[in-house]
């Protein structure tokens, strides 16, 4: 049985480690086992520059006709653009042209970045960044979003047909570990994710906690925070196996994001028995919601205190709620729908089966 193509358009790509990057990763990998195959369109088919003050993220040059010969190549049975850097913005640009549907995902807060990063009033950043972006996923047929609060929000500046697409975790790979170590003074609050201004890094670096302080990830502000606090441990970026030993030799997993519109770093600390400290920020409250496996306080001290109370067990039991092939499942289901692609014979059974289910 043949399997659906879909092309997807993502201005992130490896070498980046984000959000954006694993959960297109993880779908591809689920989506066969459902019927459909997915293409890409990324800055490894391009020339990249650096983006000014931050080179670990670049930039394709898209030359004219590059896009239009892949989508002649792939002849997908549906499209989606995933981000809305130059990539996206070319296969959007082509498919209005030519009269094809398409759904968008709405990954990023840029309005939010853009405030931390530009020292200027808000109508000039947020409000029109805000407008910039519903303009950019308006032709599309539908805007899948990770959270329920985040499609709430977008559905009320203007977004139309917005669906919800949550994400799932690796529970095999992030699992419990016992006598997993990291060789320092315990309690240990972790962080995971991208060194960056817009992570909010400083609130969990500049509390007073018992213990030891970790980081893990790279990004443009690590070198002036290590200097600023000397006292946390940065251990640079990890993946894989390296990554899960850390998760599971940590106390509570601090998350001090207020702009993340997911965060696959909590189910991730989740499926490794740790508890959750973070404001409570819609992320975090979307992805926790009222089960007991985390503190959500605005005094992030207090939160990471509390949270050490929290039972391994229950952490884990939530997260395995959670899985991969169910988000790729969704994905699938939403751009299909959408765009009335093909869906496969293996999705259509495995939505009846959930369906029955719920």
């Amino acid at each position: 049985m043949s399997l659906v193509k879909i092309l997807v358009a993502t201005d992130a790509w490896h070498p980046q480690v984000n959000g954006v990057v694993r959960t297109l990763g993880h779908v591809a990998r689920e989506a066969p086992a459902l019927g459909a195959e997915l293409e890409f369109l990324t800055p490894a088919d391009f020339y990249t520059l650096p983006l000014p003050s931050y080179p670990e993220i670049r930039l394709a040059l898209v030359p004219p006709g590059a896009v239009a010969r892949k989508l002649d190549h792939v002849r997908p049975q549906a499209i989606h653009v995933a981000t809305e850097g130059p990539i996206g913005h070319a296969l959007r640009r082509l498919c209005i042209r030519r009269h094809l549907p398409f759904t968008t995902s709405f990954h990023t807060r840029f309005p939010d970045y853009l405030a931390e990063r530009l020292p200027l009033p808000a109508s000039l950043t947020t409000e029109m960044s805000w407008r910039w972006l519903k303009r950019f996923h308006a032709p599309g047929a539908a805007v899948l979003a990770a959270t329920p609060t985040l499609m709430t929000e977008l559905g009320q500046r203007g977004f139309h047909d917005v669906r919800l697409w949550p994400r799932g975790v690796d529970a095999h790979l992030f699992r419990p570990r016992p006598g997993a170590t990291l060789g320092l003074p315990r309690p240990i609050f972790l962080t995971v994710g991208r060194v960056a201004v817009e992570k909010n890094l400083e609130a969990f670096l500049a509390l007073d906690l018992p213990g030891t302080k970790v980081v893990v990830g790279d990004g443009p502000a690590r070198a002036a925070l290590e200097k600023t606090y000397p006292q946390a441990v940065f251990l640079g970026a990890h993946q894989g196996e390296a990554l899960a030993e850390i998760y599971a030799a940590a106390d509570v997993f601090v998350f001090p994001s207020r702009t993340d519109t997911f965060g696959l770093v909590l189910l991730e600390a989740l499926a490794s028995g740790v508890p959750v400290a973070a404001y409570p920020a819609p992320a975090p409250r979307d992805v926790l919601g009222q089960a007991p496996v985390g503190v959500l306080e605005e005094d992030l001290r207090r939160a990471c205190l509390a949270a050490l109370d929290i039972p391994r067990d229950a952490c884990r039991d939530f997260a395995l709620q959670m899985s991969w092939e169910q988000s790729a499942a969704l994905f699938l289901e939403h751009v299909t729908t959408a765009q009335k692609a093909p869906k496969p014979a293996r999705l259509l059974r495995w939505v009846r089966r959930m369906r029955k289910a719920a």
